[in-house]
């Protein structure tokens, strides 16, 4: 089992930056894959980026260019640095760990909004 913590949410001004962190706790050595994840209002939700065990990243198209996903294995935190923010990316964004046999954990969620 491996939990989540979110942190790094909030409100900014469209062009503006935040940053997200996850940091991960439990069963670590299982994680093959971290990400996020973000679900807008009246919205399914929605890869944003991903990066793996190796450190490959992977990205929406929507986001690629401004944010960039990274993975500081020794604190076992994933970060999401999300730079031209934009009102379409108002979401709620969650973690996410995919273990070896592609089971998922998630964490709690935090609020992104974007004032215009």
């Amino acid at each position: 089992q491996v939990q989540l913590v979110e942190s790094g949410g909030g409100l900014v001004q469209a062009g503006g930056s935040l940053r997200l962190s996850c940091a991960a706790s439990g069963n670590i050595l299982s994680i093959a894959v971290m990400g996020w994840y973000r679900q807008g209002p009246g919205k399914q939700r929605e890869l944003v980026a991903t990066i793996t065990d190796r450190g490959k990243p992977n990205y929406a198209d929507s986001v690629k260019g401004r944010f960039t996903i990274s993975r500081d294995k020794a604190k076992n935190t994933v970060y999401l640095q999300m730079n031209s923010l934009e009102p379409e990316d108002i979401a709620v964004y969650y973690c996410n760990a995919q273990d070896w046999y592609a089971r998922d954990s998630w964490g709690q969620g935090t609020q992104v909004t974007v004032s215009s």
